[in-house]
């Protein structure tokens, strides 16, 4: 017959008050709040990106959809929340992941493919060496991001076309929208962002950004938790003094210090009144004395009636 020491040690009752079975509850407790809050991050992204895509009709029956994978949080996020709305949605539409190596020097190649292979996904990698054209042209000191992206984007397009894709799907957010609407109002002289739904200029391609709605902080933390293989671009993210890193910067000190306002300044994006700006060409100015007339002329005038 055993102790009863050793009876007494088996009680439940004496266990859940020793300091170890108090360190298990605590991570017990732990994780279920870390999957709790992970579930609520999945789920707020995946219904802003369902949201944009029924709000701008980016998706419909039998597109084949082409995904710009860069290997950033971004679009590795992108690529999820597509596979996620592909399960889900009403309609059918292809996938199919296209990465650009530009032949920056450092490049690991076999991440993507990997990554990829262990998810079934359907792949191209295009290989196109605007590494060597970005840095011959661009002089010294000055960035190279307008004439890469205008050289990654023409290559990708014309990819789009080859493979017969319908859509092109950008990973840009909502930050992103931002922050090119004020860099075009400060150095550029246009009231200007990014649509999350755009006609190329020649007409060939339809480009989306699925996650228009969805905020960087919450991509971020889903990319970390997700532990995406993350490729950082060595060409432009390490150069100094960009603009639009400042901008970033502004637009991070005022979510920070005035909660809201960037949710506002979105907001106003998608709410444009026409009339209270001074775009002669996007309001008809001219005319407005005709219009007045027009409106005018069949009230009946309360002094004129006897």
């Amino acid at each position: 017959m055993p102790h009863s020491d050793s009876v007494q040690s088996l009680d439940p009752a004496a266990y859940a008050s020793t300091p170890e079975a108090t360190a298990a509850n605590d991570a017990a407790s732990l994780d279920a709040q870390y999957k709790r809050d992970f579930n609520k991050l999945q789920k707020r992204l995946r219904r802003q990106t369902g949201n944009a895509v029924i709000d701008y009709r980016m998706i419909e029956e039998g597109d084949k959809i082409m995904v710009c994978l860069s290997g950033g949080k971004d679009s590795y996020t992108m690529l999820e929340m597509l596979r996620s709305l592909q399960r889900n949605a009403p309609v059918s539409f292809s996938l199919v992941a296209v990465n650009l190596d530009q032949k920056q020097p450092g490049f690991p190649e076999h991440v993507l493919p990997e990554y990829l292979d262990k998810l079934g996904v359907n792949y191209h990698i295009l290989e196109r060496d605007t590494y060597s054209v970005v840095k011959e042209k661009t002089p010294e000191g000055k960035t190279t991001c307008a004439l890469c992206s205008r050289l990654r984007r023409g290559s990708l397009y014309g990819f789009a076309e080859e493979i017969g894709a319908t859509k092109v799907a950008l990973g840009h957010h909502r930050e992103d929208i931002l922050e090119t609407l004020f860099l075009n109002m400060f150095f550029g002289g246009s009231l200007k962002a990014m649509p999350p739904k755009l006609l190329s200029d020649d007409a060939k391609n339809i480009v989306i950004r699925p996650l228009a709605y969805c905020k960087e902080a919450d991509i971020a933390e889903y990319s970390r938790q997700m532990a995406f293989p993350i490729i950082p671009c060595n060409l432009c993210g390490s150069q100094p003094n960009m603009q639009r890193q400042n901008v970033k910067a502004m637009l991070d000190d005022w979510d920070k210090n005035h909660p809201g306002r960037l949710e506002s300044m979105f907001k106003a994006v998608t709410n444009v009144a026409p009339s209270q700006l001074a775009d002669r060409e996007l309001f008809d100015f001219e005319h407005l004395e005709a219009k007045q007339e027009e409106a005018l002329s069949g009230r009946i005038q309360a002094f004129n009636v006897g």
